[in-house]
């Protein structure tokens, strides 16, 4: 799968989830601190990213920043962006499974790697459920 990976800071967090990522056979493409520098800021790296999701650029995206409030806010600012802070697992499930959730924000400040890994692995094998289509829809008005 083609994915955006994005972050204002490169820590230890960021560098698992890129190789995790990589081990898995995804196609990345990596924004701020992480690769094109010439999106720095966590409001440029939002936006951007998420043009890139609802363009078809990748399928889906992984944001980051210290809360991962801001990067998630910055997202959905584009519209058919559907970007969501998540903390586990079982919050994942149900963005994608009810929200059709595209973009995957978490917090650099308290995110742990394994839960980083449950949540992305979630976040590919979840489909969307095609019984919250009326009210999914409504996000894109």
């Amino acid at each position: 799968m083609k994915l955006v990976v994005a972050s204002d800071e490169r820590t230890k967090l960021t560098d698992f989830v890129v190789n995790y990522l990589k081990s898995q056979g995804h196609q990345l493409i990596l924004l701020g601190a992480l690769g094109d520098s010439s999106f720095d800021k966590w409001v440029e790296i939002g936006k951007e990213s998420a043009f890139m999701v609802v363009e078809g650029k990748v399928e889906k995206g992984i944001l980051f920043c210290w809360s991962g409030t801001g990067v998630c806010m910055a997202a959905n600012r584009i519209k058919k962006a559907r970007a969501v802070l998540c903390w586990s697992s079982e919050i994942v499930r149900l963005a994608r499974k009810w929200d059709n959730a595209n973009i995957l924000c978490m917090a650099l400040v308290n995110t742990k790697e394994e839960i980083a890994k449950e949540m992305i692995d979630t976040f590919f094998s979840t489909q969307f459920n095609e019984e919250g289509l009326n009210e999914a829809h409504k996000l894109d008005e």
